[in-house]
């Protein structure tokens, strides 16, 4: 299937492209040491404490800690949520705002997965953490055992959700249980695609030209051959069998084949929505910009109508 272009208009571009030229000011996001990000880890805990958070259950199931909001009556649907944070930064809670939306736009429980960093665990042992959390929500879970689930994830959580779904096809009964999944600019290729590898110094938010070393850091002693194994490199696994799903990438960001080339393999065995957004670089639904507000009420509306549709 093809990538659509998000339709933005002009004002909506314009206001992008003013937000980019701050973003060309900030330090880009580099996976080089273990030691930064151990700090940015620290600094985001310490922002978190000083932020009321929702009301929100947090338990360990299958000995992986989650992260549960629910809505105010009973749950339509559940999602289950998987962070970003480039494998080695990031907690279940990080996402508290934008679950929230979900939650009341579309009146479903969001369940967050708190995983284990590849600061200190190999990047299997994060993909172990998912796939434990997703067994335990689709199978022992009896709160939410007649409703449908969604899975959600964004950037490096992107590819640990579709790792999580091709993981779970030995269990087909729980795999049938998940009505679509949602993927913002996802890093399906650990080997790096032709975006990757062409990103220049000009990137914004990520470190173009130091992703495939990165990635190399992230998965060390494999060669690239053994990186695009699934599901260590979801782009690579067999998508028979797995839901409905919706896509955004930027057309700025190094990550963009990743999203182009998995919808096109995905959408091949099953109805795939995926968009290209003009101007955009990697992370945009956390921008202050119209179009990122509009991309997360489609992503809200396209929930809405699966759960009406499983419904009827």
């Amino acid at each position: 299937m093809a990538c659509q272009r998000w339709p933005a208009s002009e004002p909506e571009l314009a206001e992008m492209r003013r937000f980019n030229k701050k973003l060309a000011w900030l330090p880009r996001f580099k996976i080089r040491n273990r030691v930064t990000p151990r700090v940015i880890q620290a600094l985001l805990r310490v922002g978190q404490s000083l932020k009321t958070a929702p009301a929100a259950e947090t338990r360990q199931v299958n000995g992986v800690p989650v992260r549960i909001l629910r809505p105010a009556g009973k749950a339509k649907g559940v999602v289950l949520d998987i962070h970003g944070g480039g494998w080695v930064i990031g907690n279940a809670q990080m996402d508290d705002d934008l679950n929230l939306g979900m939650v009341r736009a579309c009146d479903v429980a969001v369940v967050s997965v708190d995983y284990r960093l590849a600061v200190d665990t190999p990047v299997e042992g994060l993909m172990e953490d998912c796939l434990a959390a997703a067994r335990w929500l689709l199978g022992d879970c009896p709160e939410f055992a007649d409703v449908p689930v969604f899975v959600v994830g964004e950037s490096a959580g992107g590819h640990l959700a579709v790792a999580t779904l091709l993981a779970l096809k030995p269990w087909p009964y729980l795999l049938k249980r998940v009505s679509g999944a949602v993927l913002y600019y996802g890093v399906y290729d650990l080997s790096g695609t032709p975006s990757v590898h062409a990103a220049g110094p000009d990137t914004l938010l990520l470190d173009g030209p130091g992703m495939v070393e990165a990635l190399r850091l992230l998965t060390p002693g494999l060669t690239d051959d053994e990186r695009r194994q699934p599901p260590l490199s979801p782009l690579y696994g067999d998508f028979s069998g797995l839901p409905p799903a919706l896509m955004f990438v930027g057309e700025l960001d190094p990550l963009k084949d990743d999203t182009l080339l998995i919808a096109e393999r995905w959408g091949a065995q099953t109805p795939v929505e995926a968009h290209l957004l003009a101007e955009s670089a990697h992370g945009f639904i956390h921008f202050p910009v119209a179009m990122a507000g509009h991309v997360l009420m489609h992503t809200q509306a396209w929930i809405t109508q699966r759960l009406a549709a499983v419904g009827t």
